[in-house]
């Protein structure tokens, strides 16, 4: 049955209203739940649900700027992401929540609209985002990794429900939800495909559990 709510790769916007936001990661088929209260960014959630209903989240350079300023500087890449819940506050505020739909490359940016930023997007390196998903991730070898960085993070988790999602959301929820740094988030933003996002979460994974190991030596 087809997604009635879903958009097809063609209709992806050529211009699209962002959200920078530093240290925030949406990825294709994640979710996203955000606090709405700064009136620019009010305006953009009305103005999407108005239009396509897509925003474009990407990562600012700076990690410490609060709140993020008009002219802030960010990366290059980004994921856009379609509102699937709406709802607003009685003290002003909107709550959404976005789903990941596919990653794009900034060309170069439209100007500002009712205070919020816009850009010229290509989806065109990204388009495999909207494909099904592989599944290539050996799920015992992945989950005896998992456990080991979770318990090095002190990260817990209802693994019930982990073994029931399927591999692309898994990797994306875990991308999402890791403490990864900025620029780690970004290069698994930047992945070539989804091969290669599964590559660099082990990786992070690893690193994180041999540090650990050697801090322990130490003391």
């Amino acid at each position: 049955m087809r997604d009635l709510f879903s958009t097809p790769f063609k209709q992806l916007p050529e211009e699209l209203n962002i959200f920078p936001l530093a240290g925030t990661l949406l990825l294709p088929r994640g979710r996203l739940p955000l606090n709405i209260f700064e009136p620019r960014y009010l305006n953009m959630v009305l103005d999407s649900l108005g239009e396509n209903r897509m925003i474009g989240m990407v990562q600012t350079l700076e990690t410490s700027v609060n709140p993020i300023p008009d002219d802030a500087r960010f990366f290059k890449t980004g994921c856009a992401g379609r509102i699937i819940s709406f709802a607003e506050t009685k003290d002003g505020r909107i709550v959404i929540t976005l789903e990941g739909i596919c990653r794009f490359n900034i060309m170069s940016e439209v100007g500002m609209q009712n205070g919020y930023r816009r850009i010229h997007s290509d989806f065109g390196p990204y388009a495999m985002d909207m494909d099904g998903p592989p599944q290539c991730v050996d799920r015992g070898t992945f989950i005896r990794l998992l456990k080991d960085y979770f318990e090095v993070e002190k990260i817990r988790v209802d693994w019930e429900m982990i073994e029931k999602t399927e591999d692309r959301l898994l990797m994306a929820n875990l991308g999402m939800m890791c403490p990864f740094n900025s620029q780690e988030k970004q290069a698994l933003l930047e992945a070539r495909d989804y091969s290669h996002m599964v590559e660099i979460i082990t990786s992070l994974m690893e690193m994180a559990i041999r540090s650990c190991d050697k801090s322990s030596v130490k003391h």
